[in-house]
């Protein structure tokens, strides 16, 4: 998978957000968007992921070779962020079960297999509207980042998460992220320090 940026732009109302991106996301590469808080790194992200449309210039996806229909994208696209809502009223064994009538997991996982990731096995029948926010933060990352696409895209990934739980997730990116394209957007050097590639908004101003 192949994600190509021309000359991208974002404008709200009479700001622009940033101007004249042109960038390659290749498959098997990492990459960090960085910048302040309020730089447009998630309108960045939005727009890599196929949410938003730029206000100037062309995006491009390529798989094998070829262009993918905007309509596809979204099969090929993992996204986790604070602002993705979980469906509060499922239990943690349905949001896993709903989920996977949507998108695969990874080599085969089953649901049993994700309680014992998340590592809170015994919330199995709870709803999710009882869950801390280190909890649903948690979960949010195990369905975006164990589901089976080549495109994972994360913003501000340990949100909500303590020292522990921020070295689980660089766990989890370490066993299930390979050979994706991963891009992770944050100004938290733990977020991201692992990725290969930067790219700083404050660049696109």
């Amino acid at each position: 998978m192949q994600i190509a940026l021309q000359a991208i732009s974002k404008r709200y109302r009479f700001e622009w957000i940033f101007k004249n991106v042109n960038y390659s996301f290749q498959q098997g590469s990492s990459y960090a968007i960085l910048g302040p808080n309020g730089s447009g790194k998630s309108t960045l992200l939005k727009i890599l992921s196929g949410h938003l449309s730029p206000s100037k210039g062309v995006i491009g996806f390529m798989t094998e070779g070829k262009k993918l229909d905007l309509d596809a994208v979204y099969r090929e696209i993992s996204y986790a962020a604070p602002y993705i809502e979980l469906i509060e009223e499922f239990t943690l064994r349905e949001a896993l079960r709903f989920h996977q009538k949507f998108r695969s997991f990874k080599e085969g996982m089953q649901t049993k297999d994700l309680m014992e990731l998340l590592q809170f096995s015994k919330a199995k029948n709870k709803e999710i509207r009882h869950f801390s926010s280190g909890m649903k933060q948690r979960l949010k990352l195990v369905l975006a980042i164990c589901s089976e696409t080549p495109v994972l895209l994360l913003d501000e990934p340990t949100t909500n998460l303590d020292r522990e739980g921020t070295q689980w997730y660089r766990d989890l990116i370490g066993k299930f992220a390979k050979d994706r394209l991963l891009i992770v957007a944050s100004n938290v050097e733990e977020d991201y320090s692992f990725c290969e590639n930067e790219i700083n908004v404050m660049d696109y101003k």
